[in-house]
């Protein structure tokens, strides 16, 4: 099996190619790869935050917003609560390290995230208790037609469960937009907070 190469690696090998990296382009290659590595340790959970911190105060300070920003990219909607808590102290850790911190803006962000996410998922779980109430109460909302193969239609009764998880799959797109949106949004606005 042959060796994984670094993204440093890589460069270089186009770089013979096309002509020579420049001294700065080389610094970034690598300075990039350093931060990719240390994130890489932290999205394993290798480190947490305060590993993150104890190995980026060795960085040099104007990669931490880089770091940062790599962070975000992988929040959404979708991320745990976890996963979003465990970041915001990793985004937040590496803010501290900066000459001029501004880590109440940015905690203000990551809380509005956070407090997003629970209104989301307490949206999503009125929306599947107010459905299976609805259908248990009105079991013909159980009968889904289906055609066979040769054609004919016929009435399968779904399971409760089933039945829901069908509905939801209606009802949940309207309502998520507003979520996105405004998720996305504060998503963007931490991004630019970030320097």
């Amino acid at each position: 099996m042959g060796k994984v190469k670094s993204a440093l690696e890589i460069a270089l090998e186009r770089a013979n190619k096309i002509g020579s990296l420049s001294s700065e382009e080389k610094k970034k290659i690598q300075d990039e790869e350093k931060i990719s590595n240390i994130l890489s340790d932290y999205f394993k959970g290798k480190i947490d935050a305060n590993g993150l911190w104890q190995n980026f105060k060795e960085i040099e300070s104007s990669l931490l917003p880089i770091a940062q920003q790599k962070l975000i990219e992988t929040i959404s909607i979708n991320s745990l609560p976890e996963e979003i808590r465990s970041k915001k102290q990793a985004i937040l850790a590496i803010e501290t390290l900066k000459k001029e911190p501004d880590t109440v803006v940015i905690e203000s962000s990551l809380q509005a995230l956070e407090m997003l996410k629970e209104e989301y998922e307490e949206m999503k779980e009125k929306i599947e208790d107010d459905l299976k109430r609805h259908i248990e109460a009105n079991p013909h909302l159980r009968i889904k037609q289906m055609r066979t193969s040769d054609g004919r239609i016929i009435q399968i009764a779904l399971s409760v469960e089933d039945a829901v998880k069908a509905k939801l799959e209606e009802f949940l797109p309207q309502h998520e937009e507003q979520y996105l949106n405004e998720f996305t949004n504060i998503l963007e606005e931490l991004k630019m907070q970030i320097r």
